[in-house]
C-alpha cells in the first residue's frame, strides 16, 4: 500500500469519527506514512526516495489541518439536511486559492447540480462578463476569483434556500472564507447578502455600500466562539449587488450593477497594487 493510500484511509477513518461524535470536523494530526517497500524493486535495506503527494488546487492553502479539498470531500458526502436527497452534484466552489475576491451567491441551479460547478448556467455566463466587463473590471475565476454559494446543493424547483438548509451548510462556507481570506467578498443576491450581513434589509436597501464582513451568523462554526477572534479572521470588505439572475428578468437593474462594479474596481485598486497597475493599463 501506498503512503497516499494510508493518508487516505487515515482521513476517511477520522472524518467517520468526527460525525459521530458531534458532526464536526475536529482538528488531527497530519500522517506521515511510507510507501509499503516492494523487495524485488528496493532488494536489502534500501529505502525509496519519497515522492511529492499528488497535488489538488487548494491544497497548499489551509488553516491548520483543513483545506478546500477537505472540505470539497465532505460536502460530497454531506447528509446535514434534506437536500442530499434530491441532489445529483454538490457544487462546493470553483476558482483560484487565494483569489482577490470570493463572490458567494445563493445555490446551484439545474446545470450547477448537473456539472458540479458553480455559475455555469445563463446566470453563470452572465456573471463571467459582468467580472471581466471587457477588461475594464478585470476579474475572472480562472485567474483572480473563488465562486462560491451559501448552499452547496440545488433546492427543488430553484426555490430559495430554507432556514435550516442555510444552517447546515454555512460551517462549509465560513471555512472556505477563513482559508482562502479573499480582499473581498462580493455577495449576489437577498440571500448570500442576508446570510452573510445577518440582516433584515434587503438587496435594494444594502446593494453598492461596503460592509465589513464579520461572521455574526457565522459563530456556529467550532473553533471560533468569540467576536474578537470572528474580527481577527473575517475583517473583509463585503459590497452587496443584485445577482445575475436578477438582471436576466431585469434589464434595467444592468445599470445599478455597473455602478457596483466600479465601486468594486476602485476598492480593490486600494487594496492591491498589482491589480490597479493592471486596469490602469485598460
Amino acid at each position: 500500500m501506498t503512503g497516499n493510500d494510508k493518508a487516505g484511509l487515515a482521513y476517511f477513518l477520522d472524518m467517520a469519527g468526527d460525525y459521530l461524535c458531534g458532526g464536526f470536523r475536529r482538528p488531527h494530526e497530519e500522517y506521515a506514512f511510507q510507501d509499503d517497500i516492494d523487495q524485488t524493486i528496493f532488494p536489502g535495506n534500501a529505502v525509496p526516495r519519497a515522492e511529492a503527494p499528488n497535488k489538488v488546487p487548494g491544497d497548499s492553502l489551509d488553516s491548520g489541518t483543513d483545506s478546500l479539498k477537505t472540505i470539497a470531500a465532505e460536502v460530497a458526502s454531506c447528509t446535514r439536511c434534506g437536500l442530499c436527497k434530491t441532489r445529483t452534484n454538490t457544487v462546493p466552489g470553483e476558482g483560484i486559492p487565494a483569489p482577490l475576491v470570493m463572490v458567494i451567491g445563493e445555490g446551484p441551479g439545474a446545470d450547477e447540480d448537473t456539472t458540479g460547478r458553480p455559475f455555469v448556467g445563463r446566470a453563470g455566463q452572465l456573471l463571467d462578463r459582468m467580472l471581466d466587463s471587457k477588461g475594464k473590471i478585470g476579474l475572472s475565476r480562472d485567474t483572480n476569483c473563488y465562486i462560491a454559494n451559501i448552499i452547496k446543493c440545488r433546492p427543488p424547483g430553484n426555490r430559495s434556500p430554507q432556514t435550516d438548509e442555510i444552517s447546515a451548510c454555512v460551517p462549509f462556507l465560513v471555512r472556505q472564507i477563513k482559508i482562502i481570506k479573499p480582499k473581498i467578498i462580493l455577495a449576489l443576491g437577498n440571500t448570500a447578502v442576508k446570510t452573510l450581513l445577518d440582516s433584515s434589509e434587503g438587496i435594494t436597501r444594502l446593494r453598492g455600500i461596503f460592509t465589513l464582513f464579520r461572521g455574526t451568523l457565522l459563530m456556529r462554526t467550532p473553533g471560533l466562539q468569540t467576536q474578537e477572534e470572528m474580527d481577527d479572521e473575517f475583517n473583509i470588505p463585503l459590497l452587496p449587488t443584485f445577482h445575475p439572475s436578477a438582471l436576466l428578468r431585469d434589464e434595467s437593474l444592468k445599470v445599478p450593477v455597473w455602478e457596483d462594479l466600479k465601486i468594486l474596481r476602485t476598492k480593490l485598486c486600494e487594496l492591491d497594487g498589482e491589480y490597479a497597475a493592471g486596469v490602469a493599463l485598460l
